[in-house]
């Protein structure tokens, strides 16, 4: 249902620190041009712990409303409580999402009956769920068995995998039927290769038409052209993760003239000498001049 190459798009702020939605529309234009499958609003790369509740639910209806039908939208709703996710996710539904990316409860970590209870709640609501297992961010991993069990309601149909294991990818394809999408840019191939169907990308931000060929690629079994697309890019997909994700993406945006590098406290601009290494592996990769 969600397999292609998607990306996890920013939120643009002013300088004032107001979220900027005409830039998220040209945003959105932007990633459609260069060929992209889905667009996901407000997840992690999305700033979301930042937002309140109104200027999330308004983004993820912007980008609804930019993207038109063109392409998916799997809209960031979820949140440590379950009263808070069913919330958020019922107000995107009534916007017109296509599925909600659910990141595992990041706080208080719940156990695996507690996470088959609170995502089995979010998918009642009747979207399509896409579980996100983020064990970096979260502290808690959604289990395999526990994704097995979870599979078996017909509304829960995909997993962000998150956790930078190539194996979890095989564990979970052998234990249940689901689709899987890398959340790590310098996974994607090898985890197409063992049987993902896509990736969540946050390089895509500002380079969608290379993310979108490698995984359109890969899909399609032509491995030499996506290996040789994987490996001229490896750099930027590692180097957007010099400091937390998304201080990277946001300055590599800017030095590719797509927007200004405006975050919110507790995240602030990227160091000067990691933006050297930056800006050398955008020029590497044709990105900026």
């Amino acid at each position: 249902m969600f397999a292609g190459a998607y990306t996890a798009l920013i939120t643009p702020f002013g300088s004032d620190g107001s979220v900027d939605y005409g830039q998220l529309r040209e945003l959105v234009e932007f990633q459609i041009a260069g060929g992209i499958d889905g667009l996901v609003p407000v997840g992690t790369t999305g700033e979301s712990p930042t937002l309140d509740l109104e200027e999330h639910v308004e983004v993820i209806r912007v980008v609804v409303a930019a993207a038109a039908g063109r392409v998916k939208v799997l809209a960031g709703s979820g949140a440590n409580s379950t009263a808070e996710a069913l919330e958020l996710t019922a107000r995107a539904r009534d916007v017109g999402i296509d599925g909600t990316l659910q990141v595992t409860p990041y706080y208080n970590k719940p156990t695996q009956a507690g996470l088959i209870r609170h995502f089995s709640a979010v998918a009642e609501l009747g979207l399509p769920v896409v579980l996100y297992n983020v064990p970096g961010r979260s502290s808690c991993e959604i289990a395999v068995a526990t994704i097995a069990e979870l599979a078996q309601n017909p509304r829960i149909v995909g997993v962000k995998e998150a956790a930078g294991s190539v194996d979890r990818v095989s564990r979970i394809k052998a234990a249940c039927d689901i689709e899987v999408l890398s959340g790590d840019d310098a996974l994607t191939l090898p985890m197409m290769a063992v049987g993902a169907a896509g990736v969540i990308s946050v390089a895509s931000n500002v380079a969608p038409r290379a993310v979108a060929d490698l995984v359109h690629a890969a899909a399609a079994g032509r491995w030499d052209e996506a290996r040789e697309l994987h490996y001229r890019y490896y750099g930027l997909f590692t180097d957007i993760f010099l400091e937390t994700n998304p201080i990277p993406i946001k300055a590599a945006m800017e030095m590719a003239g797509l927007g200004h590098a405006y975050y919110r406290l507790p995240l602030c601009e990227m160091s000067l000498d990691n933006k050297g290494k930056l800006r050398a592996t955008l020029r590497k990769c044709g990105l900026v001049k």
